[in-house]
This record gives C-alpha cells, sequence and structure tokens, in this order.
C-alpha cells in the first residue's frame, strides 16, 4: 500500500510542481486548471503583466489526460484575451481531451477567451461574468495590402468555426456579435453577461463552483459507468 502511495505520488508530482491544485473525494479525483490574465504565446509579455503561458499549460493538459490518478478537469477562467495562436492551441488540446472537462467563467473571458470557455465538454458561466466578442486584432507593423486583410480574415474563420463547433450559438450570430458598431466604445464588437450568453447557447448553463464540480462529478461517475459495461 506504501508502494502504491509512492508510486502515485511521483506520478502527480510533474502537475502539483505547477502549484495547481487536486480535489480528491470517493468520487473521484479533480485536477483544477486557472487561466488567468492574457494568454501568453510567442512574445513575453510585461511583468507587470497577469499572463498564462502555453507553453507551460500544454504539457500540463497532456500529463492530466495520461494520468491513471486524475478522472477529471475543472478549468477556471477569468483572462483578459492574449495571443490568438497560443489560445487556439490550448482551446483545441482540451476540446480532444478524453477526460471530463468542465470550464467555468468566473470574472470574465474576453476574446481569445471565448474559445477557451468553450472547448470543455460542458461549460458554466457566473451571472455577473462578462465575455467580448471582437475581431481579430494585430499589434505592430500593419501592411496596407489586401494579403493582410485576407489573413485577417482567415484567423477569425479558424475562430468561428472552433467556437461554433463547440458550442451551440450560431454562426451568423457570433459573426454579428463580432461585427457590431456602438457597443464598445474604442473598438468594434459586443459585449455579453451570464443570462445572456447561455441564451445565444455560447455557454452551456449559469453557475458556479458547486455547480461545476458537480457536473464534472457526474460525468465522471458515467464515464466509469461506460468503461465498466465496455469490460463486461
Amino acid at each position: 500500500m506504501e508502494e502504491e502511495r509512492n508510486q502515485e505520488q511521483e506520478e502527480l508530482q510533474p502537475i502539483l510542481d505547477f502549484g495547481s491544485s487536486l480535489i480528491r473525494t470517493e468520487r473521484g479525483t479533480i485536477y483544477v486548471l486557472t487561466i488567468v490574465g492574457q494568454i501568453e504565446g510567442h512574445q513575453l509579455l510585461p511583468p507587470t503583466s497577469k499572463s498564462t503561458k502555453y507553453e507551460h499549460v500544454l504539457p500540463l493538459l497532456a500529463t492530466v489526460e495520461g494520468s491513471e490518478q486524475i478522472d477529471g478537469l475543472l478549468i477556471l477562467l477569468n483572462n483578459g484575451g492574449g495571443d490568438v495562436e497560443a489560445g487556439l492551441a490550448i482551446s483545441e488540446v482540451i476540446a480532444s481531451m478524453s477526460k471530463p472537462t468542465v470550464s467555468l467563467v468566473l470574472g470574465g473571458s474576453h476574446s481569445i477567451g471565448v474559445p477557451l470557455a468553450v472547448s470543455a465538454k460542458r461549460s458554466f458561466i457566473a451571472p455577473s461574468a462578462a465575455m467580448t466578442i471582437h475581431p481579430v486584432r494585430l499589434n505592430g507593423l500593419v501592411i496596407g495590402v489586401p494579403q493582410t486583410f485576407y489573413y485577417f480574415e482567415r484567423i477569425q474563420e479558424r475562430i468561428l468555426q472552433f467556437v461554433t463547433a463547440n458550442s451551440k450559438i450560431k454562426r451568423e450570430m457570433f459573426t454579428k456579435l463580432m461585427l457590431q458598431t456602438g457597443e464598445l466604445a474604442a473598438d468594434v464588437g459586443s459585449v455579453i453577461y451570464g443570462e445572456e450568453a447561455v441564451e445565444l447557447g455560447l455557454i452551456d448553463r449559469i453557475g458556479g463552483l458547486a455547480d461545476a464540480l458537480q457536473s464534472l462529478y457526474q460525468m465522471i461517475e458515467e464515464r466509469r459507468g461506460q468503461e465498466g459495461f465496455q469490460r463486461l
């Protein structure tokens, strides 16, 4: 028994080293991933900015998926956008995981945080939480040629396809929200809040931490039941 406990601790150590938390109960072991601030991509953000580094999150998600000790993943979101490709990379990995996954938007999940919020198998949002939907922005040098605008269009299409494939929102509605004028003071786009996000089909349910955990435990139990049936 002691050897098994030590082996389990060794397997979980790489995950625990990231300073994140594990919730252990008789119903299952849940890894809690917190995504806050800006999603940092290939460029380093200033040290004064809160950030989530994609090069940390990607291998962590792979470890969670491959670990026999972890039954499910809870993603807590309060982020303000960031690098588009890094955010999409994290979203794609979460969406492709076989283990039960639940996301919970607290405070806000803006811009590239929208694909992150819908990437889990079930998504929740607090009533007061906000989500900003707007077109892709580019920092730095912009070359005024048609190819630049075509590049923007292709990036936005990638985001559009991912969001509509992993939520119930209609393509036309998401495009309308993205291009809406008159709502954001210095930009094009929309801000939607908890109940509205659910009504539009972007997020599955209104709820908080207890609701997200209960849903995740339910998914874990269903998965165990399916695995037991397959073994029989």
